[in-house]
Order: structure tokens, then sequence, then C-alpha cells
């Protein structure tokens, strides 16, 4: 699978980890930056980045965003039209977001989750399809008429 990655100062070195344990697990792995730490950066740069990138590519690629608390780059994902980015700190919220929400982005709080638990929680992602059920469907396209 292709995997895009992005991530601000807070989240660099936690994204570089995460890059290996992708690329060991044998994705294809496009980060978007930054490449090197800049402590003044600040992350909507990277998730517009990422998000302009998915968005480019096939329906089967997904991102993955970091920042201090994963909040800031949800919110500036999901300015994109097309993009579902959800905030998980579990793997029930990984679960549910890929099945129910079709959730293409996954974000992620380096201050808050462990790298163990954002290892479990990324498998969780990438590997939960989406349900397709009709409610489902109708929702995403009321996300995308919105605004």
């Amino acid at each position: 699978m292709r995997i895009y990655l992005g991530a601000d100062h807070n989240g660099f070195a936690y994204k570089q980890k995460i890059k290996e344990f992708l690329q060991r697990a044998g994705h294809e792995v496009i980060d978007e930056g930054d490449t090197q730490l800049q402590p003044g950066d600040d992350f909507p740069v990277y998730a517009g980045k990422t998000a302009q990138a998915l968005l480019g590519d096939s329906p089967e690629a997904r991102g993955i965003l970091i920042c201090g608390s994963g909040q800031g780059v949800a919110m500036a994902a999901n300015r994109f039209k097309g993009i579902r980015a959800a905030l998980c700190w579990n793997l029930a919220e990984a679960r549910c977001s890929r099945n129910d929400d079709d959730c293409n982005v996954l974000c992620l709080s380096a201050t808050n989750t462990s790298l163990q638990d954002a290892e479990s929680i990324i498998t969780t992602f990438l590997s939960t399809p989406f349900a397709g059920a009709e409610r489902f469907k109708r929702r995403i396209k009321e996300l995308d008429n919105l605004g």
C-alpha cells in the first residue's frame, strides 16, 4: 500500500520511526515532510502537502499525519474535500474510522500515543476495510457536500 506521511516538529522523530515500521511491513512510504527537524515549522504545511498528494493518488492510498496532539493535523487535513482524517487514540477508533467512515488519513498524537500503541493503531487502520453500507456511503456524500 502507498502511504503518505507528514509531521511537524513535534512529530518529526515519531514520524521517522513510523516510516521505518511501515517500510518493514512492506508499504511504499512517501514522506511529505518535513525532511529535517525545524523547531519553528507549522503543522498546516505538512498536513496540506500530505492531503494534496493523497488526493492525487488512487483511492487505495492512505495518509498518516502526526503533530503533538494530532488535533491540528486532523483539522488541517479535513479542510480538503475528499479527505476524511481521524485522530485515533485506540484500536476501536481506528477500526470504526475505516469501517464506518472510509477514513483515508490517520492522525496521531506524538505526545500522547506510544510508538507501540501507534503501530497497533496503524496496523488496524490499514487492515480494516470500509464496510460500504449504504448509510455510510450516504453520509460520506453528505460530508463531501458540506461547505
